[in-house]
């Protein structure tokens, strides 16, 4: 090695490049472990002025529900036109009372009355036919007895000129054609009657099943008369039992045809309550079920005895009748405040009702984290509801905070920031 040449010792410790090369493995390590085991929630950010904030509580949950009935009358009978025709008066406006059989209004079908006066003829031919056949078997039947008289005479004297001539025949007296002739003409004379006899017996029969078959087509010509003649009748409309007139739709002269609906007759003897109730209760509702009706501040009870399967908009129909007095100055139209008594009262973790079960059915809430800061998406069950609790069976425990307004701007967030202004 040269003298002018000398070996450079490395120098200990951290170099510049060992730092950097440090520091950027630190780095990624951090990056790592955030990705892995950091808060990977999707965040939203809400004013806790914009929010409604209750507690979960312990305490006797009262199962009932409350909803509005519409006063209807006990039972509504509708008129309808049983025979078509021109409205020619009316005699009753609508919302006065009627009594069973008063005359509404009436009408006139000239169509109507020809086909009467048409039956009316046929009913007068019938019965002609049927005199003259009456009249005309009364004379067969005189005639044939007639004849078989005048044949029975006949074959009297010819049996005694015949028994005679048997008599003298035997004594020689007379000849053998003799005899034989009156013989013959006995035996004719009885055959004779014999065939009269029969002819006059199935002439009778004949007749009798003609003049009972005219009878028959007579009675259901009159009886068609009376269907008709009472068709005429129905050209009065007339109000099919006591009570108000609710509604009556024709007007004079207008032309109605059979079937259409002319009006409505309320009965008043006693009134039900049409009540409409949320769908989700539709399985605890059941006939017999007791309930309070709230009219001029004091209740009455009633109960349902008629349920409407169909569900319209989310709500289902009930008839409710009143089981003891029926309130004062009631009227047709008026509303009431129902509460429905589903269950017995028991003690259970109550959650008040929101805007929040709209978006999330009840299945999941936000719970407010014991700082304040932030509200968490946690899965919860619900039992039984009424107007002012859920019954909560999982998922909280009493004294946690639970935002129960609408979450219809951050339900598709799992975490909120609570901001203070």
């Amino acid at each position: 090695m040269d003298g002018m040449d000398r070996k450079i010792e490395k120098k200990g410790g951290l170099t510049r490049k060992n730092i950097l090369y440090g520091v950027i493995v630190l780095l990624v390590l951090f990056i790592t472990g955030i990705m892995i085991f950091g808060d990977k929630s999707s965040k939203y950010n809400v004013e806790v002025a914009r929010l409604t904030i209750d507690e979960v509580k312990r305490d006797i949950f009262q199962d009932y529900i409350t909803d509005q009935g519409i006063v209807e009358p006990i039972r509504t009978i509708y008129l309808d036109a049983v025979e078509g025709g021109r409205v020619e008066e009316i005699l009753i406006d609508d919302g006065n009372m009627v009594k069973e059989g008063d005359v509404i209004l009436r009408l006139s079908n000239n169509n109507l009355l020809l086909e009467i006066t048409n039956n009316e003829a046929q009913v007068v031919r019938a019965v002609n036919e049927l005199r003259t056949a009456r009249l005309s078997m009364d004379q067969q039947k005189l005639s044939n007895k007639q004849q078989i008289i005048q044949l029975s005479k006949q074959v009297t004297q010819e049996k005694r000129a015949y028994e005679n001539n048997r008599q003298l025949f035997a004594e020689n007296h007379i000849s053998q054609e003799t005899f034989d002739q009156s013989r013959e003409a006995f035996q004719a004379s009885l055959a004779q009657l014999d065939l009269v006899k029969e002819n006059y017996r199935n002439d009778s029969l004949y007749r009798s099943i003609q003049i009972n078959s005219l009878e028959s087509s007579v009675k259901s010509m009159e009886k068609s008369m009376g269907i008709i003649r009472k068709r005429l009748e129905n050209l009065n409309v007339k109000a099919p039992a006591d009570g108000e007139l609710a509604t009556l739709n024709p007007e004079i002269g207008q032309v109605i045809s059979y079937g259409t609906r002319v009006g409505t007759v309320n009965i008043l003897d006693s009134y039900k309550l049409r009540v409409e109730i949320d769908e989700h209760y539709i399985a605890r509702i059941h006939t017999g079920l007791k309930g309070e009706c709230d009219f001029a501040s004091k209740s009455y009870p009633a109960e349902i005895v008629k349920i409407y399967p169909e569900v319209q908009n989310g709500r289902f129909a009930v008839d409710m009748e009143f089981t003891d007095s029926i309130p004062d100055q009631i009227r047709i139209g008026q509303a009431s405040r129902i509460r429905l008594q589903l269950g017995e009262s028991r003690e259970g973790l109550l959650l008040a009702k929101g805007g929040f079960y709209n978006k999330t059915g009840g299945q999941w809430v936000f719970v407010v984290d014991p700082s304040g800061e932030f509200a968490e998406k946690r899965e919860i069950t619900i039992g039984r509801q009424n107007p002012r609790y859920y019954e909560v069976l999982e998922g909280l425990e009493a004294g946690e905070q639970v935002i129960t307004s609408s979450y219809q701007n951050f339900a598709d967030h799992d975490k909120l920031i609570l901001k203070n202004n």
